[in-house]
């Protein structure tokens, strides 16, 4: 099926873009996300002549999610689970238990906007992408220990490490 894009998606294309997608994802998705139009020459002719406006909306989420990733920038959230001695988490860390996180550290965030592959299952610090919108992306860390006090001593650990890697990198003089 061939849609017009009213915003920029990733890997699909930019707003106005046509494009040919499989019938089950523009029907489930695109469509009733008011993502994309079906390609016909009134659709056409009413994209054409709303435009601007789809623009204009384009660019205050854009500069929304840019205000979010700099507030976000930098943060670190903490998850307290039950763990096995070896590291390994009786369950796992998933997209919703990050955003619970997030929401907990005064951020609003949505659950579709955290790129996760596949929940965590181990201890440790982890860096998280979050896509604000295609255009804006920013990295939290999240991490996941058995006590808040695990939690600090792996943060110091990390940020000792990061410390002699920066040493390691500048040139001498």
């Amino acid at each position: 099926m061939e849609v017009i894009l009213l915003e920029r998606i990733e890997r699909l294309g930019q707003m106005g873009d046509v494009v040919n997608v499989k019938n089950g994802y523009a029907r489930n998705y695109l469509l009733p996300q008011k993502k994309a139009l079906r390609k016909t020459k009134d659709n056409m002719a009413y994209f054409e002549s709303k435009r601007k406006e789809y623009e204009a909306h384009n660019l205050k989420l854009k500069s929304e999610a840019e205000d979010m990733a700099e507030k976000i920038k930098g943060l670190s959230v903490v998850i307290i689970r039950q763990a096995a001695e070896t590291g390994q988490l009786y369950g796992s860390v998933t997209v919703r238990d990050i955003a619970e996180a997030i929401h907990d550290a005064g951020f609003k965030v949505e659950r579709r906007q955290i790129d996760l592959n596949q929940p965590f299952k181990n201890m440790g610090i982890f860096d998280v992408r979050l896509s604000l919108h295609p255009d804006v992306a920013q990295t939290i860390r999240v991490n996941i220990a058995r006590t808040a006090d695990e939690a600090k001593k792996s943060e110091a650990k990390l940020a000792k490490q990061e410390k002699v890697v920066e040493v390691q990198e500048t040139p001498a003089e």
